[in-house]
């Protein structure tokens, strides 16, 4: 199996919980943003017939031919077609596009009818990254000590109300990885951060990483 710079397990976590319900033998799904191409190996194991795509080729390490692409570019989905895929799957990009809701047109476009998006993404809405805003103002997974292209937080109820609705999409299905806690959080204070959830309110407090599963709006 390839490596990838994403985040311990999550890889595994997006095939065995979500990619399950969705990918099957046959179906078209395309990689936005395959890397070295982990994702795109685990997705033809699946029986997809897939395509992936990256800016870098120098990176990317997989048997399957790459295409290449720059996810800023505001249409880049004509490229690869319209309407085209019952899946597309895009982990740990959408943090560094420059418009994260031109991004999610470009994949509602690029789904076909019935198709869906599973698209990932630092989790920005957890009691740490909270509590690291509310002390030193930084948002986590996305400061000075952080991946420097990280330069879109995807916050939850905005992505909810607001982004979702402008790309003519909607959520499906939403996970948190890992879902019981945190892995990028010193292991004292994530025991602690994790019984302090159950004095608040609020959606993903747990997790370093956001999991969406999007479809076409009716």
């Amino acid at each position: 199996m390839l490596q990838t710079a994403t985040p311990r397990g999550l890889h595994e976590f997006v095939v065995a919980s979500v990619l399950a319900r969705y990918a099957r033998p046959g179906a078209r799904a395309v990689d936005l943003g395959a890397g070295p191409g982990a994702m795109t190996e685990r997705l033809h194991a699946l029986g997809c017939d897939v395509i992936p795509v990256d800016c870098d080729p120098a990176a990317y390490k997989g048997d399957l031919p790459l295409v290449t692409l720059d996810f800023n570019q505001p249409a880049f989905a004509s490229q690869l077609g319209i309407a085209r895929f019952d899946l597309v799957v895009t982990v740990e990009v959408f943090e560094h596009v420059e418009s994260p809701i031109g991004f999610l047109r470009n994949i509602g476009q690029l789904l076909a009818p019935g198709g869906v998006a599973v698209i990932t993404t630092p989790n920005v809405d957890s009691l740490p990254a909270r509590a690291k805003f509310l002390l030193a103002g930084k948002i986590r997974m996305m400061d000075d000590n952080s991946e420097p292209t990280h330069i879109s937080p995807i916050f939850f109820d905005l992505f909810r109300r607001q982004f979702l609705p402008r790309a003519g999409l909607r959520l499906r299905e939403h996970f948190v990885f890992p879902p019981n806690g945190y892995q990028h959080t010193r292991k004292p204070i994530a025991w602690a951060m994790r019984i302090a959830t159950l004095a608040f309110s609020g959606v993903a407090l747990l997790g370093d990483n956001h999991i969406f599963a999007v479809e076409a709006a009716s």
